[in-house]
């Protein structure tokens, strides 16, 4: 057996099922041993944007690790940006990195770069194998380090001698890390601060956003009064009809100041104290109010479940959660499409249990909203700001649930940088429903270059924020890339594409112009 096949057998063994990839000439070795792995599923990505973000789709769905496959530090470099994404939601994602031979680097070729350097950034763990022997056993590091909660990001780096090299072996599934607890004393100190005087908040991030852990939330609230609030940018926040429902922070800095103004005691579960996502000349980082008493009941990194739940027996909440949230419907009109009507017609024909990826930006606010009181559904956002995750996104989550509905609802420009994801769609026939909110603009841009204090912008400022020379066609786009499209510019029109494509099972894409 020669070290991919002990290293990738090692992963298989571990629970690996779905390879991401976009391998190059070092990386052929792992090819083969994929291609031999009875059970591992291959699926390939057109750009390292993709793979990676579809690692992060799969990993906050399916509660465990893919592995990626890419080529050397260069194409890991291609895949940065939404592991950065996957990183800020804690996703579990295993990367195997090909390098070069061992004693060919000193010869500096075009593709030799500082790997490990590339990687460290955007992982939480990462090493270079020491041999082809060793290789078995830095998969399984990485898978125990990929699970540990509520998930990270393990990147193993692996020379291709190590790969082809014989004389390997498999070895043992490791024992996983203990999900750490939050100690009985954060317990205590919250459950006091919330039977204080004043307006409270449970502030609510990570695991805390599943269905199950959000009774415990609502057990609280009843006992206390206290307002849930989500951070902005959820991971995976399972809401809808029957849920029990939550408030989302403000995205702009001063009106989620504001918003925070009245509380005199915030409660944090699964999150830090929020800040700006942006400095602004006289506007606020920070945005707890002064004076609050804020208290961590439980990072990211601790067992939400476990501390929402022994903050509600302390607390001798009753069984039932308060805030569940009822059915709503909202009215739309025949029209002209616009944000609002779009919302409306999505909270209408929202399948049950459905999965929504959302890096619609300025134009899918209403979307949010209106869908709150829907069908029951998990949504997931953009958690690290780093635009082009929505595509790929739902297509690791397509493939992590391929019995459940994805709406993928995106940003036209984000859209363009990994577009190539309605490839990858159209090859494995995922069941995505993409939305392609056309506004021909980075129209967050236009808003935050007034917020910065740019004054009478000129044209060639404002041309850099323009999508319209020329204009983008995704409904060519996409036909191109093998997904049925269609374009739509009424509310009418947009109900009836949008029902089309949930009636049928398979990628398709609805380019809505606003």
């Amino acid at each position: 057996m020669n070290g991919a096949e002990a290293f990738i057998g090692t992963l298989s063994d571990c629970g690996v099922e779905v390879c991401f990839a976009n391998p190059g000439t070092s990386e052929m070795q792992l090819v083969a041993a994929v291609d031999r792995q009875h059970g591992m599923r291959a699926i390939l990505g057109l750009f390292e944007g993709v793979v990676t973000g579809a690692a992060d789709g799969y990993g906050r769905m399916a509660d465990k690790p893919a592995v990626t496959l890419l080529h050397l530090g260069p194409g890991l470099g291609n895949g940065l940006a939404n592991l950065h994404n996957a990183r800020r939601a804690g996703s579990p994602i295993i990367n195997m990195v090909g390098d070069h031979a061992t004693y060919h680097l000193h010869y500096d070729a075009p593709l030799t770069s500082d790997a490990l350097g590339v990687a460290r950034p955007m992982s939480d763990w990462v090493r270079v194998s020491k041999s082809p022997q060793d290789l078995a056993h830095a998969g399984a590091e990485a898978f125990a380090m990929a699970q540990s909660y509520p998930g990270k990001i393990a990147t193993v780096v692996v020379p291709a001698d190590h790969a082809w090299s014989e004389g390997a072996a498999k070895v043992a599934v490791p024992v996983l890390p203990a999900t750490a607890k939050a100690p009985a004393e954060a317990v205590a100190a919250a459950a006091a601060a919330l039977q204080g005087e004043g307006p409270k908040a449970l502030f609510l991030g990570g695991r805390a956003l599943r269905a199950d852990v959000l009774v415990q939330a609502g057990r609280i609230a009843a006992a206390t009064g206290a307002r849930l609030i989500t951070e902005t940018f959820a991971a995976r926040h399972q809401r809808g009809a029957g849920r029990v429902a939550t408030e989302k922070l403000p995205y702009f800095g001063e009106q989620a100041e504001a918003y925070l103004a009245e509380f005199k005691t915030i409660v944090f579960c699964g999150s830090e104290p929020p800040v700006s996502f942006f400095a602004y000349p006289g506007k606020p980082s920070w945005l707890s109010p002064p004076g609050a008493t804020l208290v961590r009941l439980a990072s990211m990194r601790e067992d939400a479940a476990a501390a929402l739940g022994a903050l509600a027996d302390a607390l001798a909440a009753p069984a039932e959660p308060a805030l569940v949230q009822a059915p709503t419907q909202f009215p739309w009109e025949p029209g002209k499409l616009n944000s609002a009507n779009l919302g409306a017609v999505l909270a209408e024909l929202l399948p049950t249990n459905c999965i929504v990826s959302d890096e619609s930006a300025t134009s899918g606010a209403a979307s949010y909203a209106m869908c709150g009181g829907a069908a029951q559904h998990d949504w997931l956002q953009l958690t690290g700001g780093a635009i082009g995750q929505g595509l790929p996104l739902a297509v690791g989550a397509a493939v992590a649930c391929p019995d459940r509905k994805v709406i993928a609802l995106q940003a036209d420009g984000g859209g363009m940088y990994t577009l190539q994801a309605l490839w990858t769609m159209a090859r494995e026939q995922l069941d995505v429903t993409t939305v392609i909110l056309n506004n021909g603009s980075y129209a967050i841009l236009n808003i935050e270059l007034m917020r910065v204090g740019v004054q009478n912008p000129g044209p060639k400022a404002l041309s850099m924020l323009d999508l319209t020379n020329p204009a983008i066609n995704w409904s060519k786009l996409s036909e191109g890339m093998g997904v049925p499209a269609v374009r739509v510019d009424t509310a009418e029109g947009f109900h009836a594409a949008l029902k089309d494509a949930l009636a049928v099972k398979g990628p398709r894409l609805i380019e809505a112009l606003l």
